[in-house]
């Protein structure tokens, strides 16, 4: 649960958050996890053509940034892309959809990278089955460079609240050519209503919240060991835990200060929203899922190239008993009869915010 330094000001009694001595001023200093944020800078490094193209593939958006891939090499030009089964979100995502969609956006950004290093690759979902690889891919020379790559570096879920204005009509017209872009009033509101609602049932569905917080990063040390999960660092959030005001036990209980407030800090980012963005599906298949993670990285790249923030909040999208009712009013609200909602984001004008921490490739690679 992020929490920004304007709100958590207030998470001490409105007094001081920490009464900082010469070596707490010095520990708050350097509190950034560079090892895990190293692969983004090691990204394209490689001099084996697949080896480049999944260390950018690695940087994709993921549930829950869970980075469930492993990857294989198979001879001279080929790679087999495996579930981490121990990677998966069965509360929130007992069903797996989402984390599917994931490995859709990391194919989506090896393919992206292969073309720009003049490669081509061609890809086989499942080719032994729904209970083998996710993905067959062999790499063969001659491809071509899609200009989407080139803010892959760029690419962020903006989890701030966006600018007071409009998106603007020519941008919303260029996005549309990605996603079902929705603009009107109308149905602006009620996407508001819909998202807050959803993420309330999340958060204050004991074990779904639960989930979120078991994956909980506190600190540099805790990030560096495990850069996956949700990271919860920097020199102010860091300061906040030595304070003891930010916790594991504290962010899981409904009653406490810091949940209440973090619940105020989602409300006020959900509501200060002038647009969203849907993917919708025909069907539901495995192939339906990937082709909408393929989809939304592209359209991530496309907002990065505009300078559009793009924030998921698929909450009203998950498929436990708790969410049911919401999760058809989304479908009723975004989809035709038989269609299936994929994805569904905030739009607008924010912040650029920070690299999410990533697992280096050699931890992916399974014969490394």
């Amino acid at each position: 649960m992020p929490i920004t330094r304007r709100k958590t000001l207030t998470l001490i009694g409105g007094g001081t958050i920490l009464a900082a001595s010469a070596s707490a001023g010095a520990f708050l200093t350097t509190r950034t996890p560079h090892d895990a944020l190293a692969p983004w800078d090691a990204a394209g490094d490689y001099d084996d053509p697949r080896l480049n193209a999944l260390s950018f593939a690695l940087l994709a958006p993921n549930p829950h940034n869970l980075q469930p891939w492993q990857v294989a090499l198979e001879g001279e030009d080929r790679v087999m892309i495996y579930h981490d089964a121990s990677r998966r979100l069965p509360e929130t995502d007992p069903f797996d959809r989402q984390i599917i969609i994931g490995f859709g956006c990391f194919l989506e950004l090896m393919v992206l990278a292969a073309g720009a290093a003049g490669y081509t690759v061609d890809l086989t979902l499942y080719p032994e089955g729904e209970n083998g690889p996710i993905a067959r891919a062999v790499f063969a020379p001659g491809g071509t460079h899609d200009p989407l790559f080139d803010q892959v570096m760029h690419r962020r879920s903006c989890k701030e609240p966006f600018e007071n204005r409009v998106l603007s009509a020519a941008h919303a017209n260029e996005l549309e050519l990605f996603a079902d872009v929705y603009t009107d009033a109308p149905t602006v509101e009620a996407l508001k209503a819909l998202t807050w609602a959803a993420w309330e049932v999340e958060a204050r569905t004991p074990r779904t919240m639960q989930e979120s917080v078991d994956l909980m990063r506190f600190g540099k040390a805790q990030i560096n060991a495990n850069p996956d999960g949700i990271d919860l660092g920097g020199p102010f959030l860091e300061s906040l835990m030595l304070a003891g005001v930010l916790t594991r036990a504290e962010q899981a209980d409904p009653t406490s200060q810091s949940f209440k407030q973090g619940v105020e800090i989602y409300r006020e980012m959900l509501h200060a929203t002038p647009a969203y963005a849907a993917l919708v599906t025909a069907g539901n298949t495995r192939a339906d899922q990937i082709e909408a993670g393929r989809r939304w990285v592209r359209l991530n790249l496309k907002c990065a190239g505009l300078g559009v923030a793009l924030h998921p909040v698929s909450q009203c999208l998950q498929e436990y008993p708790e969410m049911a009712e919401l999760y058809t009013r989304a479908q009723d609200v975004l989809a035709s009869p038989g269609q299936t909602v994929q994805m569904l984001g905030r739009l607008g004008y924010g912040p650029m915010t920070p690299r999410t921490p990533r697992w280096p490739l050699e931890a992916k690679l399974m014969n490394a």
